[in-house]
């Protein structure tokens, strides 16, 4: 399909979370949401950064302090919170430290960020989602999810550490997740909308991430050179976010449709196996709800 933000409808009244929303794909899908009416709140580790990108913005845009690495930053954040949310966008994420690097509650960092943090994050939040009439709730995952594998459940742990298929179980887990919420929401008929989306392969600061692929000096000075040259821009890698968070379908998984799902139009994007294995999804769950003591009532 054609998507683009122009399609978006108005979002007056509404209020949106995006994690991350303080650069790349989320400040594209913040700034978009705002311009559109909603109220966006960034929720990013760095307020500084954040407060940077809202002065960018149109619209009501405010920050707030959250790191998904931390389960007391995400209870804290979600104890802050006041009044209704229509929609939350799990949007950060970190890709590929090249060491072993755990969170402060010892998970290993890109699976307790990527997927805990926001498990945890959604299941808080849940009741501030029952107060909307639509809630909606949008995980975005990657292409590298085809990379995980039913070793997800072993949460990545430090012996083996590879980052490559690290980043693909916990983007897998992304996926996982927001299939079985929608399978729950079905099974209690309750209003939230659980999407997914994919931006492709798109010029962001995530790979010269300090946290991540940027720990490597040479990529952090090269990526922000060549990337552009290559890859298409982080705006158009925020649609099937923008599209995600409002006009999708529940259940669905939007991503680009053009090469090998690295660019182009936004449309229905493919799942892996793996991603579409509901046992596997619901052992997931049960592992998800021990390692961050959240359970959640629908």
């Amino acid at each position: 399909m054609s998507f683009t933000p122009a399609d978006l409808p108005d979002l007056s009244g509404k209020t949106a979370v995006v994690t991350g929303g303080n650069s790349g794909i989320g400040f594209h899908t913040a700034k978009e949401l705002a311009a559109h009416g909603a109220s966006v709140v960034i929720a990013c580790r760095n307020t500084t950064a954040g407060a940077d990108a809202a002065g960018q913005m149109s619209g009501a845009v405010r920050v707030e302090a959250l790191d998904l690495a931390s389960q007391a930053s995400v209870r804290a954040f979600a104890e802050r919170w006041d009044g209704p949310l229509d929609l939350l966008v799990n949007n950060a994420g970190v890709m590929n430290p090249p060491k072993y690097r755990e969170t402060e509650d010892g998970h290993e960092l890109m699976f307790g960020t990527n997927h805990l943090g926001h498990f945890a994050l959604t299941g808080r939040l849940l009741p501030a989602l029952a107060e909307s009439s639509a809630p909606r709730v949008v995980t975005v995952a990657s292409i590298a999810h085809f990379g995980g594998t039913d070793a997800v459940l072993d949460a990545n742990p430090p012996e083996h550490y590879k980052p490559e298929p690290y980043y693909g179980n916990s983007k897998l887990a992304n996926v996982l997740f927001s299939r079985e919420l929608h399978r729950r929401i079905g099974e209690a008929k309750s209003t939230l909308v659980s999407t997914a989306s994919h931006p492709g392969i798109s010029v962001t600061g995530l790979v010269a991430d300090p946290n991540g692929m940027g720990a490597n000096k040479f990529i952090g000075t090269v990526a922000p050179l060549l990337m552009p040259l290559i890859f298409q821009s982080a705006a158009k890698g925020a649609n099937p976010s923008l599209l995600a968070a409002t006009l999708a379908a529940p259940g669905s998984y939007s991503g680009p449709t053009g090469f090998r799902e690295t660019r182009g139009p936004v449309g229905d994007a493919k799942l892996s196996t793996y991603a579409m294995d509901g046992e596997l999804a619901k052992k997931l769950w049960a592992l998800s709800e021990e390692k961050t003591g959240v359970s959640f009532t629908l």
